[in-house]
């Protein structure tokens, strides 16, 4: 967890100061910081688009009364995506788009649902020492014939 939060917090906005200084020398600071700003407004006008399909996508799941996991891990993800997007940055901003493609987006809330479901639904073992007797509860009665 420890690495994830130094990933988040250090390495992500290293990259990005990183990035901005880069493409500012090579196409200016104000077309830089154009091309900042049109990214955050592209990126929210296809996360309203993209969260209001889902949205639907939802309400037909639950009109057919079926569990609408789905969506919902994708509705989850869409939320996360509009976070990168309105971050400045173009690191941020390519993950955001990239979690805005539907194929890729699902994918990833198939991997989530699995690992979670595989986490949840799994336990370890019960260790039984070896020099205690095993006692097994439960009742018996004994019928007459």
């Amino acid at each position: 967890m420890f690495k994830i939060l130094l990933i988040l917090f250090i390495v992500v906005p290293i990259l990005e100061i990183y990035l901005l200084i880069q493409i500012g020398s090579v196409i200016g600071a104000w077309p830089t910081i154009g091309l900042v700003l049109l990214t955050a407004i592209l990126g929210a006008s296809m996360l309203r688009i993209q969260g209001l399909s889902t949205l639907a996508q939802i309400r037909e799941s639950l009109d057919r009364r079926e569990l609408p996991a789905v969506q919902l891990v994708e509705g989850l993800l869409l939320a996360v995506c509009g976070a990168l997007l309105l971050t400045p940055g173009f690191f941020t901003d390519t993950l955001g788009f990239l979690c805005l493609i539907p194929g890729i987006r699902s994918q990833i809330a198939m991997a989530l649902l699995h690992k979670v479901f595989i986490i949840r639904t799994t336990r370890p073992a019960e260790q039984h020492p070896e020099n205690e007797p095993r006692t097994l509860e439960g009742e018996y009665w004994e019928e007459d014939k």
